[in-house]
């Protein structure tokens, strides 16, 4: 699967601040850890069934604005993103438009890459789908177990026990109600016959009549869901790496279940030193989903003459963290905010003053990416001096005010 085209990210001046994010496991903000040749980043894609929303929009962003942070600082980045293209959301909906389920997947595959491309968002190294990783992934289960981390029940199914590993549920937090209900919720299993606790999460779904499927040592069939970000993640970047990240919807189970398997298949205490969650984007104060119907899709937006800055500044109005709503007045308001930025930095100030607002926006986007701090200290701007802001909006923010 090949990612969409690499963009130049210009040098910013100013002096490096080191980035500190939140993080979901220890429920505090600390240092990205940067040590090594490489920063290891690894956020979970999309299942392609439908357009890219504002909802994905945000999510995407916000780890643009780590990784351009990160560049920004003098760090390597390892970006890997996986597809999840061979699911049961995209079944269903190919058989509902009377569609081949691949020709469905690849044509939103296609609009999801041109949408990140026109947003300047900058492409993962690996970008993966579920079908270019059946075997490290059959390979991971058998691994699991080897170990006695994982077991069969009828069907040809696999499953990984929550007793696999001592730390389980450090991620997410959550006490075993509410695993409950977000495992219902959230593509699990709870009632599934054969198996040991309710909980315990698919790694391999034996085939069944009219499902695709694919040879392994245990049997045709195909990926779960956990298991393939798990496996995807740990080849390219190792056992453990920075940053796993995605929306706060896949906390629980998807991301405490693929931490799971890579720690009981690696033997390593936890995972990614980084688990960061972005708030849900909503409409109208109803969270933005497919299953509802109330998107705001990226491609619209632009057809609509909206600039790709200003959808980028829309979002960055409100902290990546918090759920937060949308609406057209938020984007009007970016547009507008946009040309006042134009007109006050076309104005010429002292290289120092311009030095000073540029190392603030550092400093303000460092601190768990505090997007409102950056956008006000750019609204308070007198001016700029050869361009050295305006460098560093593009470098930081991928906001280009030309």
């Amino acid at each position: 699967m090949h990612s969409w085209p690499a963009l130049s990210v210009p040098a910013v001046a100013g002096t490096p601040v080191p980035l500190t994010l939140f993080d979901t496991a220890d429920q505090s903000l600390k240092p990205v850890t940067t040590s090594g040749d490489e920063v290891g980043m690894y956020v979970c894609g999309i299942t392609p069934y439908d357009s890219t929303h504002l909802g994905h929009a945000a999510t995407y962003l916000t780890f643009d604005l780590i990784y351009r942070q990160l560049l920004a600082n003098g760090h390597r980045v390892h970006y890997v993103q996986n597809i999840t293209d061979v699911d049961d959301p995209l079944f269903e909906r190919a058989e509902r438009d009377g569609v081949d389920w691949r020709d469905l997947g690849t044509s939103q595959i296609d609009l999801f890459r041109s949408d990140m491309e026109a947003l300047s968002v900058l492409p993962p190294r690996d970008y993966i789908g579920a079908m270019d990783s059946i075997e490290e992934v059959t390979e991971m289960v058998e691994v699991l177990l080897h170990k006695g981390a994982a077991y069969q029940v009828d069907h040809g199914d696999i499953y990984a026990p929550i007793t696999a590993t001592q730390q389980f549920g450090y991620e997410s937090n959550y006490d075993r109600a509410t695993m409950e209900e977000f495992f219902a919720e959230r593509g699990g299993d709870p009632q599934r016959e054969g198996k040991r606790d309710p909980l315990d999460a698919l790694l391999w779904r034996g085939h069944r009549e009219g499902e695709p499927a694919w040879e392994s040592p245990f049997g045709l069939g195909r990926p779960g869901w956990h298991i393939e970000c798990s496996a995807i993640a740990t080849r390219r970047l190792g056992p453990q790496f920075a940053i796993q990240g995605g929306g706060s919807d896949l906390i629980f189970p998807h991301h405490e279940f693929s931490a799971a398997h890579a720690e009981a298949a690696f033997d390593v205490p936890r995972m990614a030193g980084h688990y960061v969650h972005t708030g849900m984007i909503g409409l109208d104060g109803t969270k933005m989903s497919k299953s509802l119907g109330n998107l705001v899709f990226v491609h619209k937006l632009l057809d609509a003459g909206y600039a790709p800055s200003a959808i980028r500044l829309a979002v960055f109005d409100g902290h990546y963290r918090t759920d937060r709503d949308f609406s057209y007045a938020l984007i009007d308001h970016a547009v507008t905010r946009l040309d006042r930025w134009r007109e006050n930095l076309a104005r010429e100030i002292s290289r120092d003053e311009a030095e000073g607002i540029v190392d603030t926006l550092r400093a303000s986007l460092a601190d768990d990416l505090d997007t409102k701090r950056a956008l006000a200290l750019i609204d308070d701007a007198p001016g700029d001096h050869s361009g050295m802001i305006a460098t560093a909006l593009d470098g930081l923010l991928g906001v280009r005010i030309d």
